[in-house]
C-alpha cells in the first residue's frame, strides 16, 4: 500500500476494513491499486465486488487513476467467470448515492455473472422499466449533457 492509498483509509468503511485485512473476506485477484472479493450477498452465482484500496464514497469521487484499475480487474474476474464458471454474459453495476441502491459508501463495481435459463444460479432481474419519451425531449435532455 502506498502512502496516498493508506491516507484514504476510512475506520468505519466495511470495504477498507476489507483491503487492509481487518475483516474476513474470500480475496479473489488484486493490483496495487485494487482488489476484488465475493459479495457475500450475490445476486448470482460468482458475484464479486472490485474496489480502490483507497477510499472513495462514489463514482464522482473516485480517482481516475483508481477507476481505470478498477474496470481492468473487473474485466480480468467478468472473464474468469465466464471462463471457469460457464456464464453466458456478464453484467457490470455501479451504484452511485442512495437512490440508486448505494448501500456500502465505497466506490465499487459489482462483477455480475448471468446464466441464461438457470434460476438456481442467477436470481437477478432488471428492476428499471423504460420512460414514455419523444425524440424532442430526448435531445433536449442530450443538450443538457452536452
Amino acid at each position: 500500500m502506498t502512502d496516498r492509498t493508506r491516507k484514504r483509509i476510512e475506520s468505519d468503511c466495511v470495504f477498507c476494513g476489507i483491503v487492509r485485512g481487518a475483516l474476513p473476506s474470500t480475496t479473489i485477484a488484486e493490483t496495487e491499486r485494487t482488489v476484488a472479493f465475493m459479495d457475500i450477498n450475490p445476486v448470482t452465482a460468482g458475484h464479486a465486488l472490485v474496489v480502490p484500496r483507497s477510499h472513495a464514497t462514489d463514482l464522482l469521487d473516485v480517482e481516475s487513476e483508481d477507476l481505470a484499475a478498477c474496470v481492468e480487474l473487473a474485466r480480468e474476474v467478468a472473464r474468469r467467470a465466464k471462463d471457469r464458471l460457464g456464464a453466458d454474459g456478464i453484467n457490470l453495476l455501479n451504484c452511485t448515492g442512495e437512490a440508486a441502491w448505494q448501500s456500502v459508501f465505497h466506490f465499487h463495481i459489482h462483477v455480475i455473472p448471468r446464466y441464461a435459463d438457470d434460476p438456481g444460479k442467477d436470481a437477478i432481474g432488471l428492476p428499471w422499466r423504460t420512460l414514455a419519451t419523444t425524440p424532442e425531449e430526448t435531445a433536449r435532455i442530450g443538450e443538457l449533457l452536452s
